[in-house]
């Protein structure tokens, strides 16, 4: 092999191999609002809690996606005359593991209520929808950057971490590795 061939060989090597030797990054996932019709799929008009069957009101349905098919959404649910009633309000569901305050959710159905510990703080009690054990619970504080009322808002993560609304009282979430 000529010297100037060698010379060539051993450079372009050596541009390869030292950019394959960093580590491989996997595509980061991209979490997004999501749309009614991807909300529609996910959220069942009547949530199953514990032995009942409870209508949801979709109009307050909030959600995001990863865009791979894993979602956390959660809706309002009538509970006027169930057993769930003044308990909780809100049916929710993870398909990702998340870390609210000191709880760490495990993808699947849950229900969550509140009650107003001053004018500043709810205290936000979340339970598993299938048998109703308690799961924990973590304080909301009232959104100070907007002055919007939601019945409930779910924001994406962003650098794995987001926030969810309900009123005008904010908790923040993490996706849980």
């Amino acid at each position: 092999m000529p010297y100037a061939t060698l010379i060539n060989f051993l450079v372009a090597s050596g541009l390869v191999l030292a950019n394959s030797t960093g580590a491989i990054r996997a595509p980061r996932t991209r979490w997004r609002t999501a749309t009614e019709p991807e909300l529609r799929k996910l959220i069942p008009a009547r949530a199953p809690v514990m032995k009942e069957n409870i209508e949801t009101e979709f109009r307050t349905a909030s959600g995001v996606t990863d865009g791979r098919g894993k979602f956390i959404a959660g809706v309002v649910m009538i509970t006027a005359g169930y057993s769930a009633e003044g308990k909780y309000s809100h049916f929710f569901i993870t398909q990702a593991a998340l870390k609210i305050g000191s709880m760490l959710l495990q993808p699947g159905e849950y229900v969550f209520g509140y009650q107003r510990i001053n004018n500043d703080t709810i205290r936000v009690s979340f339970y598993r929808a299938s048998n109703g054990e308690a799961v924990g619970t973590v304080d909301a504080h009232v959104n100070r950057k907007s002055t919007l009322v939601r019945s409930l808002l779910i924001s994406p993560p962003v650098d794995g971490r987001a926030s969810i609304q309900v009123g005008r009282f904010v908790f923040e979430y993490k996706l849980s590795d």
